[in-house]
């Protein structure tokens, strides 16, 4: 994997989750140095000025009136990670942590926060040597950045907390540091400051979710597709004239999409003449909502890209020699952002649920009750129907906004909170509940394909439907079925069967 050169406002998304996978490497160039090199230059000139500079000479949060002796300054970095290192939970998977830390070390060179390169050095040889802090899930508010979480974070960097090593077992912080021999590191002013003073977790968790969103989008589209053949919808509320007077950009992509993946069926003018007026909204309207969804999800990217290249340190050390005390920590547009995002998954799996019922439900799909091949005798898919029923469920309580939520902390000075990490984490979840949900419409809209007549779908669904019969085969009676739920969420979430599907008609449009 080619070396990524943190220290400039330019990582995109691609990047930033190369940065999140095992292997990945990271420099920084010589310009983000130099401006690391003038930053540090402006602290220690403020510090041998004798002025009174908060989290510099100060306390920190309502302890910022508390003046700290010179000789104690480097005692009272060290000691804000300790006392702030007070997360809880199960740790952060691997690549959200290795992403955060990426991110933290990137932020810092950008060169607005007054550290030594010594620092940077000594996070870029434990990232590069595939050692990632264990970081707690929760703890954390979105306000003053991701303190306590960002704490947990830097520790290993003094010989403290653990670290995730590359042969998947944790290491006490110091002897990562040994193995790699490095000492742990004595902080100075400012820095246990900047380490800690981000949003940096908030935006990992975030950009690996919409990471994921985007197939997501991708993947209902087709899914919707196979359906619509599965029961013999029509393809006319697809028509780009239709969504040409009403020219949402998701909206005129997902039905771009459908014709796409629609052209050269053979199932469509099958039954052009038949009684049906009207298809239910589930399958008319799935541009209008899986347009929608892929809007929020498109806001949600913008925000999280300029998130992570962003400097959210305080305070702020500038070249002019000033050192500014902001509020670029508070997470609020990420929060509402990921939001944004679980809404917008959770739509695409509210839909697709309802897709599923109308598959599986003889008095409206015209197929055998539960796409079972002897009814009565065997179950067929009733039961995912149920399951999808209850991750949406479970879902609309994880959509309910984060951002809309704070409560005063540090003694009312953090009189507003973002809750960003928690709303990240439950956007997290609800891509994952959704991809299952689609994966159960992916397994019964292949059944209804079987169970019809033996016509060829558009190219695209044909596609999809050759990958996904080769992972699980039809249902030929009952059998043991969470395996195959299990096999379906995988091509969903691997994004196998969008690449199926984009390799016969070409990429499908977010």
């Amino acid at each position: 994997m080619a070396t990524i050169s943190l220290g400039e406002p330019d990582l995109t998304l691609p990047t930033l989750v190369a940065l999140s996978r095992a292997g990945a490497r990271i420099a920084i160039g010589k310009q983000a140095k130099g401006r690391v090199q003038k930053s540090r230059a402006v602290v220690e000139r403020a510090v041998a000025g004798g002025g009174t500079m908060y989290g510099i000479n100060t306390g920190f949060g309502k302890l910022a009136g508390v003046r700290i002796p010179d000789d104690q300054l480097a005692q009272l970095q060290k000691n804000l990670l300790l006392s702030h290192a007070t997360g809880v939970g199960a740790p952060l998977r691997v690549e959200q942590s290795r992403l955060a830390f990426a991110l933290r070390i990137h932020n810092l060179a950008l060169g607005f926060s007054g550290v030594r390169l010594e620092l940077l050095e000594q996070a870029i040889a434990l990232f590069n040597a595939g050692y990632v802090p264990v970081i707690p899930s929760q703890g954390s508010v979105g306000a003053s950045g991701d303190l306590a979480p960002l704490s947990h974070m830097a520790l290993p960097l003094i010989g403290f907390g653990e670290v995730h090593t590359p042969d998947g077992t944790v290491l006490a912080g110091d002897a990562a540091l040994g193995k790699l021999g490095r000492k742990p590191l004595g902080l100075r002013e400012k820095e246990g400051l900047a380490l800690i003073n981000g949003t940096q977790i908030m935006t990992a968790i975030g950009c690996l979710v919409l990471h994921e969103a985007v197939l997501l989008a991708k993947a209902a589209d087709v899914a919707c597709a196979m359906t619509v053949e599965a029961l013999r919808g029509s393809e006319k509320p697809f028509q780009a004239r239709v969504h040409a007077i009403r020219p949402h950009q998701g909206q005129q992509a997902t039905a771009a999409n459908l014709r796409t993946l629609l052209a050269g069926s053979k199932i469509m003018p099958s039954h052009v003449g038949c009684a049906k007026v009207q298809d239910a909204y589930s399958l008319r309207c799935a541009p209008q909502v899986h347009g929608a969804a892929k809007d929020g999800i498109r806001y949600a990217l913008g925000v999280l890209t300029t998130e992570a290249n962003s400097v959210t340190d305080n305070p702020l050390v500038f070249p002019d020699g000033d050192v500014v005390s902001g509020g670029n920590f508070h997470g609020q547009p990420v929060s509402q952002a990921m939001d944004f995002a679980a809404i917008a998954a959770s739509t695409l799996a509210n839909i697709s649920e309802r897709r599923i019922e109308q598959m599986v439900n003889p008095d409206i799909s015209g197929l055998p009750p539960f796409l079972a091949r002897n009814p009565g005798l065997e179950s067929g898919f009733m039961i995912p129907q149920v399951v999808a029923a209850s991750l949406c469920s479970e879902n609309k309580s994880l959509a309910h906004p984060a951002s809309v939520d704070t409560i005063p902390t540090s003694a009312n000075r953090e009189d507003h909170v973002s809750m960003g990490v928690t709303a990240a984490r439950h956007a997290d979840m609800v891509v994952a509940n959704s991809a299952k949900v689609l994966g159960i419409e992916f397994l019964c809209a292949a059944q209804g394909l079987d169970l019809g007549e033996p016509l060829a779908p558009g190219k695209g669904v044909g596609a999809a439907f050759q990958a996904l019969r080769k992972v699980v085969p039809g249902l030929d009676g009952d059998r043991f079925l969470a395996p195959d739920l299990a096999a379906a969420e995988r091509l969903v979430r691997d994004g196998v069967l969008v690449a199926a599907a984009e390799k016969k008609v070409g990429a499908l449009a977010v």
